[in-house]
């Protein structure tokens, strides 16, 4: 085991706890607190929550930079791509802040930014990195077909982070169980520095976790789920590793696919399919404790991702 991978995990741990209680006083003497849904009934008690939590894990994730070695470019880029992401998150949570509501930019906008950032990367990605995608050994060539693709996998991915963050900790947990999983597996295909920054990132998100479980005293606001969601999207581009993407993070699929077909049949039928969408919603109007539906979310995150991890031990040892 690379050494670096534990104090790279470590380091950031600490460093995001230390954070923690100066990023929530600031937060809440700048009054940047949560304006929750109306129709979010279960909710009601959480307005006036601290936001932009996502400032610990972003800020303790950084402290990787000391751990990387060699070729610092793709790494940078990864990294960049997680502050330009948590920068456009930024702003939606400002615009809800400024204007004391829960509609920052417009969905537009937000599609906009997100492509906008994407495209620059699936062009690097298209000149300097490879055209081909890995999937448990096998190489799946896309030519210049890796550019249209780069861009939608950044779109499906971070607005999939964007909406399993609903419940206190599921964002973070899921996040955090996934990119263990997912590190392992860089570590185990040779992406070092990749897998130090994925090691990083949970030990930051835990520091996070330690102030945002039920009852949270800060939400990680759009801030922190875009810059995770850009940071997961940009780790799996930078390896060629997007189609595990979603077996591991299965249950950021099923969110988004909840929300579609709730809208999607709501507009052709008058009628929901489910009593509220996302799908962690949907359970808690079934009366199950927001607690209860992130241990059992983390659980199915775990399962996945030792199945997962275990397929390209197999693989690796076949190559």
């Amino acid at each position: 085991m690379n050494i670096s991978y534990l104090l790279a995990f470590l380091t950031s741990l600490i460093f995001g706890t230390l954070i923690s209680k100066p990023v929530i006083m600031v937060c809440k003497r700048l009054k940047v607190s949560q304006t929750i849904l109306h129709y979010v009934d279960k909710h009601s008690s959480k307005s006036g929550t601290a936001t932009m939590g996502g400032w610990i894990f972003i800020l303790a994730g950084l402290t990787c930079l000391i751990f990387i070695r060699g070729d610092f470019l793709v790494p940078a880029l990864v990294l960049l791509t997680m502050l330009c992401y948590g920068f456009l998150g930024f702003l939606d949570d400002f615009i809800k802040i400024r204007f004391h509501q829960n509609e920052g930019l417009k969905p537009y906008q937000k599609i906009i930014g997100q492509v906008g950032i994407s495209l620059c990367l699936a062009l690097f990605v298209y000149f300097n990195v490879g055209t081909s995608l890995n999937f448990f050994g096998l190489q799946l060539e896309l030519s210049w077909g890796i550019i249209p693709f780069i861009v939608f996998f950044f779109v499906a991915v971070t607005n999939s982070v964007n909406l399993i963050d609903g419940l206190d900790g599921l964002a973070g947990g899921v996040s955090a169980t996934y990119l263990v999983f997912f590190g392992i597996i860089l570590a185990l295909l040779s992406f070092a520095n990749l897998a130090i920054i994925s090691f990083a990132m949970v030990g930051a998100i835990l520091a996070f976790l330690m102030v945002n479980g039920y009852p949270a005293k800060i939400f990680m606001g759009d801030t922190g789920s875009l810059a995770l969601g850009g940071l997961i999207a940009a780790l799996a581009v930078f390896s060629g590793l997007e189609l595990i993407v979603a077996i591991i993070g299965i249950l950021y699929v099923l969110t988004t696919l909840s929300d579609i077909i709730q809208v999607l049949y709501y507009k052709k039928t008058k009628k929901r399919i489910f009593k509220m969408a996302p799908l962690h919603h949907h359970f808690e109007q079934l009366g199950v404790h927001e607690n209860r539906i992130v241990t059992i979310y983390i659980i199915i995150t775990l399962v996945f991702g030792l199945c997962t991890a275990v397929g390209y031990i197999y693989a690796v040892g076949a190559i």
